[in-house]
Protein backbone atom coordinates (compact mmCIF):
# COMPACT_ATOMS: atom_id res chain seq x y z
CA UNK A 1 0.00 0.00 0.00
CA UNK A 2 0.78 3.57 -0.14
CA UNK A 3 1.43 3.91 3.20
CA UNK A 4 4.04 0.94 3.53
CA UNK A 5 6.26 2.61 0.77
CA UNK A 6 6.35 5.62 2.31
CA UNK A 7 7.35 4.18 5.53
CA UNK A 8 10.09 2.96 3.93
CA UNK A 9 10.70 6.27 2.58
CA UNK A 10 11.00 7.50 6.24
CA UNK A 11 13.20 4.56 7.55
CA UNK A 12 16.01 4.95 4.66
CA UNK A 13 15.78 8.87 5.01
CA UNK A 14 16.72 8.53 8.50
CA UNK A 15 19.35 6.21 8.10
CA UNK A 16 20.69 9.08 5.73
CA UNK A 17 23.51 11.18 6.71
CA UNK A 18 23.07 14.75 7.81
CA UNK A 19 21.96 17.16 4.32
CA UNK A 20 20.00 14.60 2.50
CA UNK A 21 18.13 14.05 5.74
CA UNK A 22 16.21 17.34 5.89
CA UNK A 23 15.33 17.31 1.88
CA UNK A 24 13.78 13.71 2.84
CA UNK A 25 12.12 14.51 5.88
CA UNK A 26 10.61 17.84 3.65
CA UNK A 27 9.65 15.41 1.02
CA UNK A 28 8.37 12.86 3.33
CA UNK A 29 5.90 15.58 4.68
CA UNK A 30 4.66 16.47 1.21
CA UNK A 31 3.94 13.21 1.16
CA UNK A 32 2.30 12.20 4.13
CA UNK A 33 -0.20 16.01 3.12
CA UNK A 34 -0.55 14.57 -0.37
CA UNK A 35 -1.34 11.07 1.25
CA UNK A 36 -3.93 12.85 3.72
CA UNK A 37 -5.51 15.24 0.59
CA UNK A 38 -5.60 11.77 -1.18
CA UNK A 39 -7.65 9.75 2.15
CA UNK A 40 -10.01 12.40 2.09
CA UNK A 41 -10.94 13.10 -1.36
CA UNK A 42 -11.21 8.66 -1.68
CA UNK A 43 -13.41 8.88 1.77
CA UNK A 44 -15.61 11.46 -0.27
CA UNK A 45 -15.47 9.50 -3.08
CA UNK A 46 -17.02 6.78 -0.81
CA UNK A 47 -19.65 8.98 0.71
CA UNK A 48 -20.72 10.12 -2.63
CA UNK A 49 -21.65 6.84 -3.85
CA UNK A 50 -23.11 6.09 -0.83
CA UNK A 51 -25.60 9.31 -1.55
CA UNK A 52 -26.34 8.75 -5.05
CA UNK A 53 -27.02 4.61 -4.05
CA UNK A 54 -29.80 6.12 -1.44
CA UNK A 55 -30.99 8.52 -3.90
CA UNK A 56 -31.38 5.74 -6.67
CA UNK A 57 -33.61 3.54 -4.12
CA UNK A 58 -35.85 6.23 -2.96
CA UNK A 59 -35.91 6.99 -6.70
CA UNK A 60 -36.67 3.52 -7.46
CA UNK A 61 -39.44 3.39 -4.37
CA UNK A 62 -40.57 6.52 -6.19
CA UNK A 63 -41.61 5.10 -9.19
CA UNK A 64 -42.82 1.93 -7.52
CA UNK A 65 -45.18 4.36 -5.89
CA UNK A 66 -46.39 6.12 -9.13
CA UNK A 67 -47.29 2.93 -10.98
CA UNK A 68 -48.93 1.87 -7.98
CA UNK A 69 -51.09 5.19 -8.07
CA UNK A 70 -51.49 5.08 -11.28
CA UNK A 71 -53.27 1.49 -11.23
CA UNK A 72 -55.43 2.21 -8.17
CA UNK A 73 -56.51 5.73 -9.98
CA UNK A 74 -57.22 4.05 -12.96
CA UNK A 75 -59.35 1.10 -11.36
CA UNK A 76 -60.81 4.24 -9.32
CA UNK A 77 -61.66 5.58 -12.30
CA UNK A 78 -63.51 2.86 -13.54
CA UNK A 79 -65.44 2.41 -10.65
CA UNK A 80 -66.78 5.80 -10.22
CA UNK A 81 -67.71 5.72 -14.12
CA UNK A 82 -69.57 2.39 -13.61
CA UNK A 83 -71.22 4.49 -10.09
CA UNK A 84 -72.05 6.98 -12.50
CA UNK A 85 -73.86 5.21 -15.09
CA UNK A 86 -76.15 2.78 -12.91
CA UNK A 87 -77.41 6.34 -11.31
CA UNK A 88 -78.03 7.60 -15.01
CA UNK A 89 -79.55 4.57 -15.38
CA UNK A 90 -81.95 4.66 -12.42
CA UNK A 91 -82.85 8.05 -13.21
CA UNK A 92 -83.61 7.31 -16.46
CA UNK A 93 -85.53 4.20 -15.76
CA UNK A 94 -87.44 6.53 -13.29
CA UNK A 95 -88.18 8.79 -15.76
CA UNK A 96 -89.87 6.41 -17.99
CA UNK A 97 -91.82 5.25 -15.55
CA UNK A 98 -93.24 8.41 -14.45
CA UNK A 99 -93.80 9.32 -17.99
CA UNK A 100 -95.55 5.39 -18.51
CA UNK A 101 -97.84 6.65 -15.39
CA UNK A 102 -98.35 10.29 -16.91
CA UNK A 103 -99.17 8.76 -20.16
CA UNK A 104 -101.39 6.05 -18.42
CA UNK A 105 -103.47 8.59 -16.72
CA UNK A 106 -104.00 10.45 -19.46
CA UNK A 107 -104.78 8.29 -22.08
CA UNK A 108 -107.21 6.89 -19.41
CA UNK A 109 -109.43 9.92 -18.85
CA UNK A 110 -109.37 10.41 -22.94
CA UNK A 111 -111.19 7.47 -23.02
CA UNK A 112 -113.60 7.79 -19.67
CA UNK A 113 -114.60 11.26 -21.88
CA UNK A 114 -115.39 9.64 -25.23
Amino acid sequence: TFQHYFIQINLSSEMSAGGNNYQVNQTQQEVDEVMGIMQNNIQRVIDRDTKLTNINERADQLQSGASQFKTTGQQLRRKMWWQNMKFKLIIALIAIVILGVLIGVIVAQTKKKN
